[in-house]
């Protein structure tokens, strides 16, 4: 096992920067995921720390060992691709073993090693079956079990889950988490689901065109997003976005008034009359019942009304996807499962100004809170 620290990376192919200036310090031990769209660039961090990609510039450690110019079978890390790479013509136990005997490992450890990951992996009673005779699912894990069995100092996973279907993909998950916890080796997956992002992290990281955006734990990065494309790529569904001018009292959305917290009028007082992108999470938003509105006639609600556009049921709650009349801004909302709702309805809905941010609308940066 082993710290992993990259500094001031970068990779360039030929006029294309990959990766700008990247800066990361992964603790031994920790499971440090790296998230982001399609082309951001976590795919080349990965294969520049495995050695199948080199820097353009920066340094990269494998513990304390520069390894820049180390070749990539000398950096003792284990790397598992989203295809699997699994030889076809070796059983199961050969593929485990495979890595073990390259290195010349005496036969009797191999034999046990296997035995041990097998069983780790449930995979015990498919040691003499090839990979055609074997579910993804379980080319997944003998793939996952080849890189186990050679106690790398550093686990490389690029997106492993993928080709999985979904109660798989929820499967093997969790069984990652859990041999990651026994195991304790240094791990470092990329992926763009951030389902699985915030559900196996120590540590996430954003990426979006070849630089970093934020680092942080799960739970942080989704409460405290640093800009606006960290905000709407984590959570799902994602934060919503919705274009707003500020009057100075309050913010006016599509020809709507909503009020603001004292705080943010402070904040925002000198764009009095400039236009910005608020943000708010589906959870954060609630149904104003008209009742509530005839017995408090004199409470201030901080509300909006919308047409319901699409109604998701989704077992423990629902998913109202709905829109203000006129425009192509989506509103989307959780409610109970007790409520009725149909395409073409009025909603009246709250927000929790205390969970509201405020971005600016051509950089994306957060300004409030």
């Amino acid at each position: 096992m082993a710290t992993v620290r990259l500094e001031n990376i970068k990779r360039r192919f030929n006029n294309v920067t990959a990766i700008e200036d990247i800066t990361l310090d992964i603790p031994d031990g920790e499971f440090w995921v790296l998230v982001g769209p399609s082309g951001c660039g976590k795919s080349t961090i990965l294969r520049t720390i495995a050695g199948l990609e080199t820097a353009t510039s920066g340094k990269l450690y494998i513990g304390e060992k520069l390894v820049n110019n180390i070749p990539a079978r000398q950096r003792d890390v284990a790397m598992v691709f989203q295809n699997y790479a699994l030889y076809p013509h070796m059983t199961v136990a050969q593929n485990i073993a495979f890595g073990l005997q390259m290195r010349k490992v005496d036969p009797k450890i191999i034999q046990e090693r296997v035995m041990v990951v097998a069983r780790s992996l449930s995979l015990e009673h498919l040691l003499e079956r090839k990979p055609k005779q074997l579910s993804g699912g379980q080319q997944q894990r003998v793939a996952l079990g080849r890189a186990i069995a050679r106690e790398p100092q550093v686990f490389l996973l690029d997106e492993p889950l993928s080709n999985l279907d979904a109660q798989l993909r929820d499967d093997t998950r969790a069984e990652l988490k859990q041999l990651h916890q026994e195991l304790g080796i240094t791990t470092i997956y990329v992926t763009h689901d951030q389902v699985e992002a915030m559900t196996l992290a120590d540590k996430i990281v954003v990426l979006n065109r070849g630089r970093i955006q934020q680092i942080g734990a799960p739970n942080t990065i989704y409460s405290q997003p640093t800009n606006r494309m960290v905000a709407t790529f984590l959570g799902s569904p994602p934060m919503n976005i919705v274009p707003a001018k500020f009057t100075g009292n309050g913010f006016d959305v599509m020809g709507q008034i909503l009020s603001c917290p004292n705080s943010v009028k402070e904040k925002l007082r000198l764009g009095v009359g400039q236009n910005f992108d608020l943000g708010i999470r589906p959870e954060h938003i609630s149904l104003v019942e008209p009742s509530r509105r005839r017995e408090h006639p004199e409470e201030e609600l901080s509300e909006l009304t919308v047409e319901v556009k699409v109604v998701e049921p989704l077992g423990r709650e629902t998913l109202v996807r709905t829109g203000f009349p006129g425009t192509s801004v989506i509103l989307n909302v959780q409610i109970s499962t007790e409520v009725l709702s149909k395409r073409g309805d009025r909603l009246s809905l709250e927000f929790n100004l205390d969970k509201l941010f405020v971005f600016d609308s051509s950089t994306g940066d957060k300004l409030y809170p």
